[in-house]
């Protein structure tokens, strides 16, 4: 800890040699970031963003054809401090030689890095997401109630929580904001938001962050479903 400081303004960080954006998901807002971090930093400088769905190659046009071969992604999972897996994301400008450098700092944090590309979604992701819609299309259809699925896919495939649990953990407003975005990549059905994940969205729903979701939480030690349908 005494290790870190903190600072509200860019200037400290003109002389860093790696910098991790971890601010919004909006890409205007990164890319406004950026460009000013760019304009500030030393040439050598590596710029990485911690998006979960963003295109890192979009963010890295808002910099110098230069910083542009030294621009990628680290998308870090939460929470951080328990979560080991760190993805690296390179766009079709990175430097070899920058990229292992991410991979091998992430290693450095004592994390498991796994190298990908700038395809919407990364490898978790694009697999997570599509099977977190058929939950809640599992729901709509009446294959099963909200404990039943979450029951199936914990016991039957060993998944620590169940994905409509997960839905809660990791926001519905964040799932359906991120399905939208990668629909619009692959204009794909997988990745097609359901209709009650964007009802449960527009009604303020969002999960364990606002105390109601798939489950309410007014008692967060014992969770109980919501009737939705």
């Amino acid at each position: 800890m005494g290790r870190l400081s903190g600072t509200t303004t860019d200037e400290p960080l003109a002389d860093c040699d790696l910098i991790i954006e971890v601010i919004v998901e909006n890409l205007a807002v990164k890319r406004d970031t950026f460009a000013k971090l760019d304009a500030l930093c030393k040439p050598e400088t590596i710029f990485a963003s911690n998006t979960s769905s963003l295109s890192v190659t979009e963010m890295m046009t808002a910099t110098s054809p230069e910083r542009q071969r030294r621009f990628i992604g680290m998308h870090f999972f939460n929470p951080v401090p328990l979560m080991k897996l760190v993805e690296v994301i390179r766009t079709i400008l990175t430097d070899p030689d920058v990229f292992e450098s991410a991979v091998s700092f992430g290693e450095k944090l004592g994390k498991v890095p796994v190298r990908t590309t700038d395809r919407t979604g990364f490898i978790v992701n694009r697999l997570l997401v599509p099977y977190l819609l058929d939950a809640v299309r599992a729901l709509e259809e009446g294959v099963g109630s909200i404990v039943d699925i979450d029951n199936a896919m914990k016991l039957g495939c060993g998944h620590p929580m169940g994905p409509l649990t997960l839905l809660d953990f990791v926001g519905l407003d964040t799932t359906y904001y991120i399905a939208n975005i990668m629909f619009d990549e692959f204009r794909e059905k997988r990745f097609a938001s359901p209709p009650l994940l964007k009802r449960m969205v527009l009604a303020g729903l969002y999960g364990r962050k606002n105390g109601r979701g798939f489950y309410d939480y007014a008692d967060p030690a014992n969770p109980t479903p919501m009737s939705l349908l």
